[in-house]
């Protein structure tokens, strides 16, 4: 089985992704950084030089081959808006042996994760406070709500640590 994490930044899909893995002594893929290895390229790198519409058709034709290899039991973390590209959330959904999980956040509580850490992500960097934080996610939110609402299970992960969401995601899970 896959396991496959999506959300919004700050979701905690990779960190949250990690410990389930341990948990259930399944394999652990970031999606991001399966792309990195296989271009030899950076995120940004692959941006800078070959444009969004050539990082989204390999994002896709990457999320096609971890569906279909199904060689042992994974979890697997997409970036926050690969979900809401081309057919990848249909694929994912359409995949036989796939679960998806969304990690939900309300709009206040990863507006203020996202302020503290913004310096580590380049999109949102130049957001300094709560208020325009708070703008930037609901908009973002609103307009990626109806890809994410199509995974088949819900977590919410306001104010809960990690352990705690891990309980929440194996719980509805088996």
């Amino acid at each position: 089985m896959t396991i496959v994490l999506i959300g919004y930044m700050a979701s905690g899909k990779t960190s949250v992704g990690k410990l389930l893995a341990k948990k259930l002594n399944y394999r652990f893929i970031d999606l991001d950084d399966f792309i990195e290895d296989k271009e030899g390229a950076t995120i940004k790198e692959i941006f800078n030089s070959k444009g969004e519409i050539y990082f989204r058709k390999k994002e896709t034709q990457y999320l096609k081959e971890l569906l279909q290899a199904n060689e042992e039991n994974t979890v697997l973390s997409l970036g926050g808006g690969a979900p809401c590209f081309g057919e990848n959330m249909d694929e994912v959904i359409k995949a036989k042996h796939a679960i998806s999980i969304y990690l939900k956040g309300t709009v206040p509580f990863l507006a203020n994760k996202l302020v503290q850490k913004r310096s580590k992500r380049p999109l949102i960097s130049h957001i300094d406070n709560v208020e325009d934080m708070s703008e930037f996610v609901g908009k973002h939110l609103f307009e990626r709500m109806p890809f994410y609402s199509k995974a088949e299970k819900h977590v919410v992960i306001d104010h809960k640590s990690k352990p705690e969401i891990v309980e929440d995601m194996v719980s509805i899970l088996f």
